[in-house]
This record gives C-alpha cells, sequence and structure tokens, in this order.
C-alpha cells in the first residue's frame, strides 16, 4: 500500500529546533541510542499546526504519543472544555490523560509536534527498552511484539465494528414527567452529555446538553416544567447489529451528535460522536453540524473550503477509500440540503413534492475533495409548468450557483438541475429512460451512464425509488441494450502497454502521467454498472454494486473481489496524490506520475489494471453483437 507518511506540512513561522539537539537534550528521548537519535532527527518530518487547529482525538490520541517542540497545546475533555495546557518538551498522548478524562488535543498557539504511531513506538521500544519507564503504556494489543503490526485503516474498524461494541455503558433513562432540573443534576452526577426518555420501556425522545442551553437556559424556562417540553422527540435510532460507520454516517448526514441504540424494540444504550473510534472521520460530524448553522452562501464556502483538510485527514490516518468516498460524500450532501433550505426560506415551500438528486460520483458516494456537480430534479407529476415552472427555476439556480460557490464547479455537460432537461416531472423521467434503453445511441448510453447512477439526496425520496424499480424492470436481461453499454464502456481502456507495462500519457500538458479516474477508476465504475443494469440490483455504489454481481451470479466471487481490490487500490492511490497535491499548495487533480510510486507501488497498479482489462474482455465476449 502507499505510505503511511504524513504530507509535507507548510513551513512554520519560526523554525523548529534542530530535532536532533532537541532528542539528545530530552529527559525521555536521550535514552534512545545516538545512531537512532541521529536517524529520527534527520528523518523524521515535525508536524506544524496552526493556533486553534484540532490535532487529536478518541482512540486517535490514545493511540498515538505526542511531544511538543514548539508551542502550547491544549487538553480537553468530551464537551471541549479545557483541562490543562503543555508546553514545549510535554508528552502527550497513550493513556496519558485517562486519569483527567482527556477527550481532545487543539493547538493553543502555532506549535510543532513530533508523532509516533503504535508501530512505531513499538520499534523505539525494542530499540530502546528503557522507554518503558517513562512512557504510558502502549494501548491492549499494541505492546512491543517481534515484528511491526502492518497497520489498519481505523474508518474501515468502523464498517466491520459493531455498534454494540460502542456502548460504554448501561442506557441512563427518565420518564417524560420528570423535572428539568432533575435531569440535569442526573447528568451532572453521571458525567453524560444526553439522557433518554422512556415511557413503558419504550423510547420516547432524548435530551442533550445543548436542549439544555438552548431550549431552557437562554429561553428562561421554568427549570420544574418536565423534560417532554424539551426533548427531541422519536428520534432516529440505529441497531445494535449495524457496522458502526453507518452511525458515522447518520450523525453526518442529519447533523445529530447522539443516536440511541436499540436492540430490537429493547434499549440497549446511546453511542455519541465521540464514542467512535476514528478521529478523522468523526471530524466530519462537527463539519457538518457548522454546515447546518450557516446562513449566508459565504458561511458555506467558508466550510467547504475544509472538505480538502478533511480528505488530508483521511488520507494521513490511511482511510480506506471506500470510507473516504463515503465521508466527503456526507459533506456534499449536507451542503447541498443546506442550500435547498436557505433556498425555501426565500422562494416560500415547494408548490409540489420534489426530490433533489445526486449523480455521478455524489451519487456512488466516491467523491473526493475535487468534484464537479452532477445532479437533477424529480418532481412529482402534479408539477405544472405554467404554475410552477418559475419556482423550480429559480430554487435550481440557487442551489447550483451555490455549489459553485462552494468549489462543486458547474459540470462541464450542464448534466445539472439548473438545466431545463433535468429538471422535470417523474412521468417525464420515466419517457427519457424508456427512450434511452429502447434507442441506445451514443448519447442516449451517455445519459443512462450519468442518470443510471442516481441517489435521492433531500426531499421526498419515494419519487426516486419507484422510478429506478421501473427502470431496472426495463433493462433487466435487455441483451441488446446491455451490449450497447459494455461496447460504451470499453472505450476506457486501463493505460497497459503492449507488454503489460504500465503506458503514460505522450504529450500535453499531463505527459507522462497517468489519468487516474478515467484511465483506472471509470473502467471498473463501467463494469460494475452494466453488472447491475444486468441483474436489476438497485445498488448505486460500485463496491455494492460488484458485491451484489458476485450474489447473483453474474461473476465468480474472486473476480469480484479482484474487482475490488483494484478499485480500492486505485481510489486510494488517487486520494493520497491528491492529498499530496493539497497539501503542498497546488489544485488536486487525477494525474499521477508513476515515478511519485516505489517499485512495489508500480507492481501494483499494474496488477490492478490488469484485472480490469481481464474482466472488460470476458465481459465484451459475453455481449458481443
Amino acid at each position: 500500500m502507499p505510505s503511511t507518511a504524513l504530507p509535507k506540512p507548510p513551513m512554520p513561522s519560526q523554525p523548529p529546533l534542530p530535532l536532533i539537539a532537541a532528542l539528545a537534550r530530552h529527559r525521555v528521548f536521550r535514552h534512545l541510542p545516538a545512531a537512532l537519535q541521529r536517524t529520527l532527527g534527520t528523518e523524521r518530518q515535525p508536524l506544524h499546526c496552526a493556533a486553534g487547529q484540532h490535532i487529536a482525538s478518541g482512540p486517535a490520541l490514545q493511540r498515538q504519543l505526542f511531544w511538543v517542540l514548539q508551542g502550547e497545546v491544549l487538553l480537553q475533555d468530551g464537551e471541549g472544555h479545557p483541562l490543562l495546557t503543555l508546553t514545549a518538551d510535554e508528552l502527550f498522548g497513550l493513556d496519558a490523560g485517562n486519569a483527567l478524562l482527556v477527550s481532545a488535543a487543539v493547538a493553543a498557539t502555532e506549535c510543532q509536534l513530533v508523532v509516533w504511531n503504535e508501530r512505531e513506538l513499538q520499534t523505539l521500544l525494542r530499540e530502546a527498552p528503557a522507554l518503558a519507564f517513562f512512557l504510558p503504556p502502549l494501548p491492549a494489543g499494541a505492546r512491543p511484539a517481534p515484528a511491526p503490526a502492518p497497520a489498519g485503516d481505523p474508518a474501515l474498524n468502523l464498517m466491520t465494528t459493531p455498534v454494540r461494541a460502542l456502548i460504554r455503558r448501561p442506557p441512563i433513562t427518565l420518564a417524560p414527567q420528570t423535572p428539568i432540573r432533575e435531569a440535569a443534576q442526573l447528568m451532572r452526577a453521571q458525567r453524560v452529555s444526553s439522557v433518554l426518555i422512556t415511557e413503558q420501556d419504550h423510547l420516547f425522545g432524548l435530551i442533550t446538553d445543548r436542549d439544555l442551553r438552548n431550549r431552557v437556559v437562554a429561553a428562561g424556562l421554568d427549570t420544574e416544567r418536565p423534560i417532554a417540553d424539551i426533548a427531541t422527540l422519536a428520534p432516529m435510532t440505529i441497531d445494535v447489529q449495524n457496522p458502526a460507520f453507518d452511525a458515522l454516517l447518520l450523525m453526518a448526514r442529519h447533523n445529530i451528535h447522539h443516536v440511541p441504540v436499540l436492540d430490537g424494540e429493547r434499549i440497549a444504550g446511546m453511542i455519541t460522536a465521540t464514542d467512535l473510534t476514528e478521529q478523522h472521520s468523526t471530524s466530519a460530524v462537527y463539519l457538518v453540524g457548522d454546515i447546518h448553522k450557516q446562513t449566508t452562501i459565504e458561511g458555506l464556502q467558508s466550510i467547504a473550503a475544509k472538505t480538502a483538510r478533511l480528505q488530508q485527514n483521511l488520507a494521513a490516518a490511511e482511510a480506506s477509500a471506500y470510507s473516504t468516498g463515503h465521508i466527503v460524500t456526507a459533506v456534499t450532501d449536507a451542503i447541498t440540503t443546506r442550500l435547498l433550505q436557505m433556498g425555501e426560506a426565500r422562494l416560500g415551500p415547494a408548490p409540489v413534492d420534489y426530490v433533489w438528486v445526486a449523480a455521478g460520483s455524489q451519487a456512488r458516494n466516491e467523491q473526493t475533495a475535487r468534484s464537479d456537480q452532477d445532479n437533477c430534479l424529480v418532481i412529482d407529476d402534479a408539477y405544472d409548468e405554467s404554475l410552477h415552472g418559475a419556482y423550480f427555476r429559480d430554487l435550481a439556480r440557487f442551489v447550483c450557483d451555490g455549489l459553485d460557490a462552494c468549489g462543486y464547479v458547474y459540470c462541464p455537460g450542464e448534466m445539472m438541475a439548473m438545466t431545463d432537461a433535468w429538471r422535470q416531472p417523474r412521468r417525464q423521467w420515466l419517457s427519457y429512460f424508456e427512450r434511452w434503453t429502447g434507442q441506445p445511441e451514443p448519447k442516449a448510453l451517455m445519459l443512462t451512464c450519468v442518470f443510471f447512477d442516481l441517489r435521492a439526496v433531500s426531499g421526498h425520496s419515494g419519487l426516486l425509488d419507484g422510478l429506478r424499480r421501473e427502470v431496472l424492470q426495463r433493462t433487466q436481461g435487455n441483451t441488446l441494450f446491455l451490449a450497447h453499454m459494455v461496447g460504451n464502456a470499453l472505450q476506457h481502456q486501463p493505460p497497459l502497454g503492449v507488454f503489460k507495462g504500465l503506458s503514460t500519457i505522450r504529450s500535453g500538458e499531463h505527459k507522462g502521467t497517468i489519468d487516474l479516474k478515467h484511465a483506472g477508476l471509470v473502467p471498473i465504475v463501467d463494469l460494475a454498472r452494466v453488472y447491475a443494469l444486468a441483474g436489476g440490483n438497485p445498488a448505486v455504489n460500485t463496491y455494492d454494486r460488484l458485491m451484489g454481481a458476485a450474489a447473483g451470479g453474474a461473476i465468480s466471487e474472486q473476480s469480484a473481489r479482484d474487482l475490488r481490490d483494484a478499485l480500492e487500490f486505485l481510489a486510494f492511490v488517487r486520494i493520497q496524490h491528491q492529498a499530496r497535491q493539497s497539501a503542498a499548495g497546488v489544485r488536486p487533480d487525477n494525474f499521477l506520475n508513476p515515478d511519485e510510486l516505489s517499485n512495489f507501488e508500480r507492481t501494483q497498479l499494474k496488477d490492478a489494471f490488469t484485472v480490469v482489462h481481464s474482466l472488460q474482455s470476458v465481459l465484451a465476449q459475453r455481449y458481443r453483437f
């Protein structure tokens, strides 16, 4: 896999102290062998943090060791309250702050840090066992071993960890009639930020510390009133068996920080954003929270600008491409939803039902920080152009203009809801798909590729669900249409030379590079789309479509696994490439110079392209005219 090294940080306003000298004089690191001190001092890249920048939180704070070289670092509890300020030469991380219930670290001033992860700490402890005297114990399972353990993907852990594993304590519940003051006292005594409200052992609602601030203190409400008066009723819930990643996306998409957990009908507990096990992923929850607070386009622009940094954090943590795509797309969905809310506040409520629909990579939950717009509007069949046309035209223009201002540039092919053709009632959309599947000429195939990948973002999702079912019924078993789709898909070939070596772009601005998107990812996306159309699979995400293709027998389990691995590797390389560009102040793109990769990584890249080429050939044989 690509290197785990952090991207080079921007230069600080003050140069850091010579690291070799700092290691030699430090009360702990001076115990390292001199040769290792020289190696670390020469090769280790200090991390620069601006004042106010989030450094680490949750388990990521507990599983790394941080050394403050310069500046000050503020340690906070789970509610963001300050606990302790650290200065130069202090260490934090691992379980050192457990007694204080340290939950996060933030740069109090501009600072320089050195960071060691578990694997690196294992190496240090093998080289200098005396360090164990000065450092807190490594987390369970991370203590020195004969060989370093492979780096894991914390965001992938969220997908394999059930929600049940995140529940830290039995549910704290109160009856709806409980006075607000009594609830606040219980929350203080139990040191929790929320309480579940139950009636006859069924979930009734919940209250949080934010409710106490905003709905009680700020509003001057009588604290003897019942908590039912300030509760969020019928809150969103999650089942104990769901993956923790589902909880992350639920919080991010709906701007919530507390989710009750159910085991069937029984209340099992509560999880919060700070319970999730990947600090960079959970930051998406807070980013989305900020999005929903904005009331101007300028405010949304400032939040959207942080998406590139979020992707850099995920890349530095080596989060999987699958996880990164879902997290980055959740931010786009939140910005889109907020723009729709702002549009309706300006224009008034919609005259008839509609659903705002994402297309392309946003629909597939595969976005990166560099994305343009692909969207459309499906409107209820009660739509009347003469009565309602102006409203939806203005709403679509407001949202698309807002997305462009936030960095999601206009689609070059104008496949956006602000284009009249892509803002239509449901009956017209069905007519489009009937024509495209019945007369698969080149433009129709191109439009099918864009608009078959659709996902509801906001509004009445049933308008889209029924439409997709009808379209799948038309494509399943339609061999003529599928043959044309395969021919269209084969226009994107992986960049392999005559002898299966890597073939780079030969001329122009991107000479000597590989287009990771169009020559690498798009061929896999196209294959997965054909499998879904042929099998009537409603999945939209490419990874999920490949799993469905194997389950339905369209391809073997091994082939599906090979394609999923190729997809993950190519997308991962692309994300790391873009993160390096962002860190260097360069606008991210999809063009990778193979010289940036190690020999091992280039071999993996070639193997991934070979897998794609082989399965393209199989599909071409299956759907020959």
